[in-house]
């Protein structure tokens, strides 16, 4: 239903050589993390985990994730971030 862009999240993953992904989804695109993680676990090194908390945008990051050694967090989105010169 959602175009992910999941060969882009597996190139960014593979040339930062992360190893422990933590992945932000807006609660729309919740019913899709298992199929997100399992995409990238198999085309990666890396582990991959979902923040299960509510996201209120880009902006919203969650605390905390020096315990669990995160290496690179990616949140999706249902609208695509549009820089404008000003």
């Amino acid at each position: 239903m959602y175009k992910l862009e999941l060969p882009k999240v597996i190139e960014e993953i593979k040339s930062r050589e992360s190893k422990q992904v933590l992945i932000q989804l807006p609660d729309g695109l919740k019913n899709q993390a298992n199929e997100i993680i399992e995409h990238i676990e198999k085309n990666t090194e890396a582990k991959a985990f979902i923040f299960l908390g509510n996201c209120f945008g880009a902006c919203d990051l969650p605390l905390g994730l020096d315990i669990l050694k995160i290496d690179l967090m990616i949140q999706f989105g249902h609208n695509r971030f549009w820089k404008e010169e000003w």
